[in-house]
């Protein structure tokens, strides 16, 4: 999703070509949304007027806003065609696949928040796909307006199944067999299948009464009926207290789900390999440099549980801070929720392995790439990295060099020198290759990035082995 700038909205029409529709939306009859220079705006079609007048005036959509459930809108347009409204800016979409433990869970509790109010008030969420939630503001927020519908007496919850296969199916696989299960999500993009689920989880499962019901009975009836069979068609007459029951139980259920995973950098800053005094000079060499450049947006990449980035989190407006380990992100994410931290913005990456673009055609959600070039940092922040990727990853300093000046302005770089313990135990490890490797020094770093480059500022950290570089994109 690109960047989204606020504007001055008014009730003249916004003319649009084909071209610049969002290539996420396509699939929904009830609306689409498209690019207005960097506007990211949603037409909605006639089809939905009925819903969305509904929506509109008995203010479920003002209370759902107000709650900080749904992502604001205005309404820009309206005609006998189509209506347009323009949604509060994101500055940064995560996906399902990028997302912590603990986010995945706060995706899922919002979602069944939303469905439990909707029928409350006589509608129903249509979708409950894990894509239609992202993080806002510090917060999970649902950004598919068009996603509600009437609720129609005695009839079960349409999105159930979706549901199953997108939060609480790859929730309990993760529990037992690790966050990268959400991976599955990249090839998934409409939910992992009910049966795979089942297949995964271990055979006690079957006597947890949630999980019988919910995952092992759904398989068991798909494989009794044809491809075409949606479980939740069976039951032809289901009441508003046996939903309401049903969403209430796979809350509870779910919001008492722990993830039992230890993981190599999830406690990273508690062993580290200089000095306390090294480690708060570096904080504040760090907040020396960046503070002049009065940046907007800055990402700190490996920036495990975000302690440097958060040396200026009050200076930059919008922080991102990614790291490979999903319990580094889940500290970093909690701790920007209990210290209401709402400019910060955590996530999951690995940069040996960029997420790609998924979906119909590789384009229903871009490229991790593609929305770091979106997203456009003033500047990029890569410290105690740049080994893990040379000597962990083998890729030479002008390919990872290449990599960071696809998305970066000003790059804050941390090279640790071949005597660097870490260093040291990396090279090791290489064996009988370790000779490959002499061109990992500070001449050969530094003339593999002044190829996209320009070499603005370098220090050493002090009561260290490392090197602290300020570089300007060519």
């Amino acid at each position: 999703m690109r960047t989204i700038q606020l504007i001055l909205m008014t009730k003249t029409p916004i003319p649009m070509t084909s071209n610049n529709t969002h290539e996420a939306s396509f699939r929904d009859p009830s609306g689409y949304m498209f690019h207005d220079g960097d506007i990211l705006r949603r037409v909605i079609n006639p089809i939905y007027f009925p819903q969305y007048k509904k929506l509109t005036d008995d203010g479920f959509f003002k209370t759902l806003i107000k709650q900080e459930l749904l992502i604001p809108h205005t309404e820009t347009s309206a005609s006998n065609d189509k209506i347009v409204i323009t949604p509060e800016p994101i500055p940064f979409i995560t996906n399902p696949y990028e997302w912590s433990f603990e986010q995945y869970k706060h995706a899922a509790l919002h979602t069944l928040k939303i469905q439990k109010y909707a029928l409350s008030k006589g509608f129903i969420l249509k979708d409950a796909s894990a894509y239609n939630v992202t993080f806002h503001n510090g917060k999970p927020i649902f950004i598919d307006t068009l996603s509600f519908d009437f609720y129609e007496e005695g009839t079960p919850w349409r999105a159930y199944k979706q549901f199953i296969t997108h939060f609480l199916g790859p929730l309990v696989l993760a529990k037992y067999h690790g966050t990268e299960i959400f991976k599955m999500l990249q090839t998934h993009i409409d939910g992992v299948p009910v049966k795979l689920i089942a297949s995964m989880l271990p055979g006690k499962t079957k006597l947890s009464s949630t999980l019988f019901t919910n995952i092992h009975l759904l398989a068991k009836m798909e494989s009794k009926h044809s491809e075409d069979y949606k479980a939740e068609t069976k039951v032809a007459k289901l009441s508003r207290k046996a939903q309401n029951n049903i969403i209430d139980s796979l809350f509870l259920f779910i919001k008492k789900l722990e993830l039992n995973e230890a993981t190599e950098w999830g406690d990273y800053y508690s062993k580290t390999n200089y000095e306390e005094a090294a480690f708060e000079g570096k904080k504040k060499l760090i907040r020396e440099w960046v503070t002049p450049l009065n940046p907007q947006r800055l990402i700190d990449v490996g920036g495990n549980d975000g302690t440097f980035a958060r040396t200026v989190l009050d200076k930059v407006p919008h922080v991102i801070v990614t790291d490979i380990d999903s319990n580094a992100v889940d500290y970093n994410y909690k701790q920007s929720m209990d210290k209401k931290e709402s400019n910060m913005l955590a996530f999951v990456c690995d940069v040996l392995q960029p997420a790609p673009g998924v979906g119909f055609n590789n384009t229903e959600r871009n490229s991790l790439i593609e929305r770091l070039q979106n997203y456009n940092p003033d500047i990029t922040m890569a410290l105690a990295l740049i080994h893990h990727i040379t000597l962990s990853g083998n890729v030479p300093f002008e390919k990872s060099a290449e990599f960071f000046a696809k998305f970066s302005n000003k790059l804050i770089i941390e090279f640790p020198k071949r005597e660097d313990s870490w260093v040291s135990s990396l090279l090791v490890r290489k064996r009988e290759f370790i000779n490959h490797f002499d061109f990992y020094n500070e001449a050969g770093f530094e003339a593999g990035y002044s190829k996209y480059f320009t070499l603005e500022k370098k220090e050493v950290v002090a009561g260290t082995k490392r090197v602290l570089y300020l570089f300007q994109k060519k």
